[in-house]
């Protein structure tokens, strides 16, 4: 049937493409390239993880599950906070399960952000916050974290805070940067919010990544920052199953039942035999305990690998991602940069640029460690020669 009208669309996201990780990933494809862009282990998870998850299909637990999540993977988790923060999260109205931290995420912002409402974000900030904002018809505000050492200004802000701010999103440790919110900045973060009705989104996806013997402070420690604000975490970073797209978000009561509102309609639930084969797996908190010596040792691999390149190493506290300077190599911008090294050098990486709004480019890209040594050692080999 042939119909000449033209539909015309009016975009949520005019000014959004495709996201940069999709791009350098394709481009490390097609150009057969080393991918050390986009953030995803080229390593297995343990075989237990998978022996768990299959036993719960085979004993028939292939149906949905509760909105909120099972209940022993939402106890779990309870478990596992009170443990490492000193607090209990009741876990059939504070905790809810979801489909990857970036749909939590999401959800948190459509459950609290009206239109009009303001957000306030730390540059360089990671790419699905903004578009979520935007979506629900809120305003992001762009609060800096300075650079080198990407530590927020809290007097700045303060100046940035309106009658309109409805949350404040930080990120620690922090993508992409590698940096860490301390006790200190929480602290400055309650007497920013206090006698306010801001919410804060708190997305501590890499909480088990924390390095040299540092401590991951989370807002669900301190009480009055608890009280206002959703926690987000992720078993696809802590488990190496980034593929799993499973999640979870911790909050106070009245938070989560705004949250559950849109999640029930927005994703419902998640994958019954994989839940179940996480929680059997969390029995061993080892698991999740090891994971900062896991990756500490990655760091420290592919840094003695980039020794004696042209690449100035900046500071990685957590996460597992390395940013580096590039000036002493070329004077190229970040994006052009990063395509060039896809296909002249044959490592992939990401350009820091693409986290900033006004495309701010400090000659700084990012790469990712969650790799085989083999793997970094064979980036490293062509990096030491550019």
């Amino acid at each position: 049937m042939k119909n000449n009208h033209k539909l015309t669309t009016d975009s949520k996201l005019p000014n959004i493409g495709v996201t940069i990780f999709t791009v350098m990933s394709k481009l490390a494809a097609d150009c057969g390239a080393i991918n050390l862009s986009q953030g995803f282990p080229d390593f297995q998870a343990d075989p237990a993880l998978f022996e768990a998850t299959l036993r719960a299909m085979r004993d028939g637990r292939n149906q949905y599950p509760p909105m909120a999540g099972m209940p022993e993977l939402r106890t779990a988790i309870a478990d596992k906070i009170e443990a490492l923060y000193g607090v209990r999260y009741d876990s059939d109205q504070e905790i809810t399960v979801t489909a990857g931290a970036t749909q939590a995420i999401f959800t948190a912002i459509a459950a609290f952000v009206r239109g009009g409402d303001e957000v306030i974000v730390f540059e360089p900030v990671y790419d699905s916050y903004v578009p979520a904002i935007e979506t629900v018809g809120g305003k992001a505000v762009y609060a800096q974290l300075g650079f080198p050492d990407y530590k927020p200004d809290w007097s700045r802000v303060r100046s940035l805070i309106s009658p309109r701010t409805r949350m404040i999103i930080i990120n620690s440790p922090h993508n992409p940067t590698g940096s860490l919110l301390d006790a200190e900045d929480l602290a400055a973060l309650v007497e920013l919010t206090r006698d306010t009705d801001i919410v804060v989104l708190s997305d501590e996806v890499y909480e088990h990544i924390v390095f040299d013997g540092e401590r991951h402070a989370s807002v669900a420690s301190i009480p009055e920052l608890a009280s206002r604000s959703l926690v987000v975490s992720s078993f696809g970073k802590t488990y190496h199953i980034t593929g799993w797209k499973i999640g979870y978000v911790f909050g106070a009561a009245d938070l989560m039942t705004e949250f559950r509102k849109v999640h029930q309609f927005n994703v419902f639930t998640v994958n019954t035999p994989c839940q179940i084969g996480i929680a059997d797996y969390m029995r061993d908190a080892s698991r999740h305990l090891g994971l900062a010596s896991f990756y500490e040792k990655k760091r420290d691999f592919f840094r003695d690998q980039l020794r004696g390149s042209r690449f100035e190493l900046l500071p990685c506290r957590g996460t597992y991602f390395q940013l580096a300077r590039y000036d002493k190599i070329s004077d190229r911008p970040d994006r052009e940069f990063a395509q060039w090294l896809t296909r002249e050098v044959g490592v992939a990486v990401i350009p820091v640029s693409v986290f900033y709004q006004d495309g701010r480019d400090d000659r700084v890209v990012r790469f990712c460690f969650a790799k085989q040594e083999a793997t970094l050692a064979a980036a490293g080999a062509k990096l030491r020669r550019v």
